[in-house]
């Protein structure tokens, strides 16, 4: 199978011409992707329609003449006025994903509390127990609770910093 006629006088055109073809295509559509786009579009169809034209030596022309008729096909299109935004009209989406990181975090920092601290804290706010219920379990006083409490919270507040916003402060617990 040989290669369609005028097929030299095409690859002769976009490498000669190719430049100038595409500054057409920016003037017509104004953007440098789609004006890439429109010329790869117009320079198949001429490819595909070789077989059909007669004057082998207008082909410029009829490059051109596809492009033309190629953006007016896609104007007509109601996508085509359509432009991306920067601000996105809807809510984005809560994954959980920073409150997962979060609470990965603060379990790191819990474990390296001392003891004392670790457990009072964990009775406290992940069992949520009263301070006396957490002095029983501990076997101590509801001062020594408190103060294991109050140490330990303020060590995770040091350590991690404001992403610790979750946990109350030290007057909360006092009260209790």
């Amino acid at each position: 199978m040989g290669r369609p006629r005028g097929t030299s006088a095409f690859t002769e055109l976009v490498e000669h011409r190719g430049h100038a073809l595409l500054r057409t295509a920016y003037l017509l559509v104004g953007d440098h992707q789609l004006a890439e786009d429109l010329l790869q579009e117009a320079l198949v169809k001429t490819l595909i329609a070789l077989p059909r034209i007669r004057d082998i030596s207008r082909i410029e022309g009829y490059v051109r003449q596809t492009m033309v008729r190629t953006v007016i096909g896609w104007r007509r299109r109601r996508s085509f006025h359509e432009r991306p935004s920067d601000a996105l009209p809807e809510a984005p989406i809560d994954d959980g994903a920073d409150v997962v990181a979060t609470h990965q975090l603060l379990v790191a920092h819990l474990r390296g509390l001392p003891p004392r601290q670790r457990t009072a804290i964990v009775l406290r706010y992940y069992e949520d127990l009263s301070v006396a219920q957490t002095a029983e379990l501990m076997d101590c006083s509801v001062g020594a609770v408190k103060s294991h409490v109050s140490t330990g919270l303020a060590r995770l507040r040091e350590r991690m910093g404001p992403s610790l916003d979750l946990v109350p402060t030290g007057e909360e617990e006092l009260t209790s």
